[in-house]
């Protein structure tokens, strides 16, 4: 029976060891709604890039019932430095709760020069302002 449970233990601790090492998403995104306090569920994201003096839309999510979109770059495409916007659809959020806001969008543009770091981007958002910082 012991040797069962350390056999057990040292393959979660394997399968735990594969998993610290898996690439993670470079992209993700979370919404707080500051009027409420709570996280902002189905905010539709886009998220662009610079290619050729142009905007480039790499992948559109809609944020969780945590606010959240925690995968955000493409499976299967390379993650290359350069010039990036994720815009946040807030007018239509709140158009969905019946509520005015004065920005029916939020751009933000951000630089990617280390493709090997994870790029946070939050938005604290209420009915007539925001702010954004890069998270961690």
């Amino acid at each position: 029976m012991k040797i069962k449970a350390v056999l057990l233990l040292a393959g979660l601790g394997m399968m735990t060891n594969a998993l610290a090492e898996a690439p993670r998403n470079p992209i993700s995104v979370h919404v707080l709604n500051t009027q409420t306090g709570k996280p902002s569920a189905g905010v539709k994201v886009d998220l662009e890039q610079q290619q050729g003096g142009k905007w480039v839309r790499l992948a559109s999510k809609t944020t969780d019932t945590d606010g959240r979109i925690g995968a955000f770059w493409p499976d299967g495409k390379a993650f290359t430095a350069g010039e990036y916007r994720v815009t946040f659809h807030t007018g239509d959020y709140f158009h969905a709760q019946q509520k005015e806001t004065f920005f029916p969008d939020v751009p933000v543009n951000f630089q990617v020069a280390n493709t090997q770091e994870h790029y946070h981007i939050p938005l604290l958002l209420s009915q007539y302002g925001f702010s954004t910082y890069r998270g961690s």
